[in-house]
């Protein structure tokens, strides 16, 4: 991953981060506040020795000393100190318990001691540093006389004793909490990023460009409401989404046909946008005064017709068995000329009927008699016939929709296509984001946005009598029904081209 990319997820994961820092900081600081306090008491030792006055000999003695201190800083943890301090106290432990709670060191090139000892109670931990204190030098002494009647050259002497500590040193609750959010934000960019790694949705123009070389040639914002409104170009022709499909027709009239002028629409998986985009594309088209004809060519699960409000139980299926002439099958939709060929019957052998040779046939005449050929084809995945269709056509139009298509399906459409020398003609994705990290190419719709307005103030335009009468009509039906209701068109006999 590259630095933009770990931005990129620190924007789009930023809740589940902060989410988990403060549950860390919220831990670290109830555990703080239900550890037990305690206090740490401290007194020290300074250890001399009586061997002459002479400087050579005070140097000898300082020498030994030093020698010795670590020595005896082991012996505060025997029970022959311990065990007269647990007696002298009273104190109900054993010498193994008190030793774990005793500490005792000497700074390098010093005869100084330090003694600590930690315990529930400031006042005990001052009295068990004291005792110790005391019974250490009585036990140095023992130990170091040379004979049983002789002294210890060696002397030691409490310079500062311990005193009751006036605060808890243990937990530290500002360390604690401290540790606690930093081990949360180490978790949650952790957790952040293994997400990331294993999440393989594209969502992205980025995506898209790891996977295939094909030109990305539109974007076209998420809307809750496109299964209800799905012909937005036609309802809200001054939206913003609007405006990204007229972009989208734009920048396909740069994709080269190699002398065609027919492609199908495609996509990995069903419900990724793919009729939406086919629709909405050809009204786009047609409304630049573009000739342009759009088929159905979904033989299994056709949607077009229930899109545009047309009859669709005439159409392709019949024109390929030559059961109905072409002219009698199409049927003119709006008032822009866009003509429409509904996908007709089921048949039982939707492949065998679109590689045939009567869909050549059908290709070759639509591409003289019009300037564009759109076909909305099936996903490339679950069966072969758009990717039949992309090799009898100029190519595909492949619909990926952010959020939902995995890469690896991506993938296989591409491999699909290429084992049958269908051209890629571009990729246009579906279900954008409009903000966050993930939002792509919305830049340029922001000027429209702000030109055209908002959706809602579009709507309102159209009821106060902006938008025209046919529009007012499929309006005003769409709000009573919930289904678009277009134009008023011939339904058993088409309107001739």
């Amino acid at each position: 991953m590259e630095l933009r990319d770990y931005i990129r997820i620190l924007r789009k994961r930023w809740v589940a981060i902060a989410a988990l820092t403060v549950m860390g900081l919220i831990v670290a600081a109830a555990v703080s506040l239900l550890t037990p306090r305690s206090y740490t008491a401290s007194t020290q030792i300074f250890v001399s020795t009586s061997q002459g006055d002479s400087v050579s000999d005070l140097t000898s003695g300082n020498t030994f000393a030093q020698a010795r201190i670590k020595s005896y800083a082991d012996m505060t943890t025997t029970a022959r100190v311990l065990q007269p301090v647990i007696t002298k106290l009273g104190l109900d432990t054993t010498v193994g318990g008190l030793s774990s709670n005793v500490a005792a060191s000497a700074a390098l090139n010093t005869v100084i001691l330090s003694v600590s000892v930690t315990d529930g109670s400031a006042e005990q931990a001052a009295a068990i540093a004291n005792a110790i204190g005391s019974v250490l030098p009585t036990v140095v002494d023992e130990i170091e006389r040379t004979d049983a009647t002789g002294t210890s050259p060696v002397k030691l002497s409490t310079i500062e004793p311990a005193t009751a500590p006036t605060s808890p040193s243990a937990p530290n609750i500002k360390l604690n909490v401290a540790l606690g959010a930093l081990v949360g934000l180490a978790l949650g960019l952790g957790l952040a990023v293994l997400i990331e790694a294993l999440d393989t949705r594209i969502r992205g123009l980025r995506d898209v460009q790891q996977l295939t070389d094909a030109v990305v040639v539109g974007g076209i914002a998420f809307d809750p409401d496109a299964a209800a409104h799905p012909l937005v170009v036609h309802l809200q022709s001054r939206s913003q989404r609007a405006e990204s499909f007229r972009t989208l027709r734009t920048n396909i009239q740069y994709i080269t046909l190699d002398n065609r002028n027919s492609f199908v629409v495609t996509s990995a998986m069903p419900s990724e946008g793919k009729s939406t985009t086919s629709a909405n594309l050809a009204i786009t088209i047609a409304q630049a005064g573009t000739r342009v004809v759009i088929v159905d060519a979904d033989l299994r699960k056709p949607q077009l017709a229930n899109y545009l409000g047309i009859e669709g139980s005439v159409g392709l299926t019949d024109v390929l068995l030559g059961t109905v002439e072409l002219d009698d099958a199409l049927q003119e939709w709006g008032e822009s000329g866009l003509q429409v060929l509904p996908s007709g019957r089921i048949p039982p052998n939707p492949s065998e009927l679109l590689g045939g040779s009567s869909m050549r046939a059908l290709i070759e005449r639509l591409e003289k008699e019009y300037d564009i050929v759109i076909f909305d084809g099936t996903p490339v995945l679950p069966v072969t016939d758009a990717a039949l269709l992309a090799q009898l056509t100029g190519g595909a139009i492949v619909i990926v929709a952010a959020g939902k298509t995995r890469r690896n399906q991506l993938a296989g459409v591409i491999e699909a296509l290429g084992k049958l020398n269908a051209r890629v003609l571009g990729v246009v994705i579906t279900m954008l984001p409009t903000k966050g990290p993930d939002a792509y190419g919305y830049d340029q719709y922001s000027y429209y946005g702000g030109y055209y307005g908002s959706t809602k103030a579009v709507e309102n335009e159209a009821k106060s009598g902006g938008a025209t009468k046919n529009e007012e009509t499929s309006a005003s039906a769409t709000k009573a029904t919930g289904t678009p209701s277009l134009p008023p068109k011939p339904r058993t006999q088409p309107s001739q081209r």
